[in-house]
């Protein structure tokens, strides 16, 4: 019988959250004026978002882990009688790991290696996640479990408020002048995270947070009318926010039941900025 090995990329925030069976996870690197941390393993979100808060001039960069790296994981897991592993990562639009990912998979015989692009991130890997824990646990194989969680993400939906445009234009998503022009402008951005291939596009730019984050209730309101769905609320350094946009979330969908509420770790804070705060929601039916 096969026993399937599961990793995640730190990405998806799951160093926070605890899981029904054992779950490796790739760290990403953050780098803050040139020190290396390890996402979740040297910083925590709560440290993170402190320093991006109060340090004006901190220079932020992310990079993917090494391919060598994911490679001893692999080895690591084999050893420890693995037979197939299942990999979930970050959106391939939005960082490298997923290539390195693939590759490090083509350098180790004897174990069979799927590594999902999940086009998402943050709870929307969760999601996944979860989703495969439950089929490997009915005795599905690698395969099946990697084929049957890629067709629910086609129905993985993600908007996302941005209160600062500060680090869009520090990592290059925003020119330094349509920055400043929609900072004096006073524009949030409200982007979207697209399932078609895990872009994340700029959905409509909006004067003022009180409009954009009505915006996004619309829009919620909108895209699930008549639909089974479950949804999360992503923040950053706000879980007041957070709280307060899950409540009217299930103002807005009584029969929601719920609304995951999950913080974005540091290496997705980092393109994010504090302040910012996401919505998603998977269709069910």
């Amino acid at each position: 019988m096969n026993k399937i090995g599961v990793i995640i990329c730190s990405a998806s925030g799951a160093d926070y959250e605890t899981f029904d069976y054992p779950v490796e996870k790739i760290h990403i690197n953050l780098h803050l004026n040139d020190v290396l941390f390890r996402d979740f393993v040297d910083i925590k979100a709560k440290e993170f978002y402190h320093r991006i808060k109060n340090e004006e001039d901190l220079d932020i960069k992310t990079s993917q882990p090494a391919v060598g790296e994911v490679l001893e994981m692999y080895k690591d897991m084999k050893k420890k009688g693995y037979t197939e592993i299942l990999v979930i990562t970050i959106s391939s639009k939005l960082s490298g790991t997923f290539q390195g990912c693939v590759l490090a998979a083509g350098m180790i015989d004897g174990v069979k290696i799927r590594v999902v692009d999940s086009k998402s991130v943050s709870y929307g890997e969760i999601y996944l996640l979860n989703e495969a824990i439950k089929l490997i646990k009915e005795g599905k194989s690698v395969d099946e479990v990697a084929d049957a969680i890629e067709k629910i993400i086609p129905n993985i939906d993600i908007y996302v408020y941005v209160d600062t445009l500060k680090f869009l234009v520090k990592n290059g998503r925003l020119s330094a002048t349509k920055g400043a022009l929609a900072t004096l402008l006073k524009i949030k951005p409200v982007l979207r995270l697209t399932s078609e291939d895990g872009a994340l596009i700029p959905f409509q730019n909006i004067r003022t947070s009180k409009k954009a984050i009505k915006r996004i209730y619309e829009i919620f309101e909108e895209k699930t009318r008549g639909r089974k769905v479950d949804a999360f609320v992503a923040y950053t350094d706000n879980p007041e926010f957070g709280e307060e946009v899950r409540a009217t979330l299930l103002k807005i969908k009584p029969d929601l039941g719920d609304v995951k509420i999950v913080q974005l770790t540091p290496v997705v804070g980092a393109h994010a900025g504090h302040g910012t705060l996401g919505v998603g929601f998977f269709y069910k039916d």
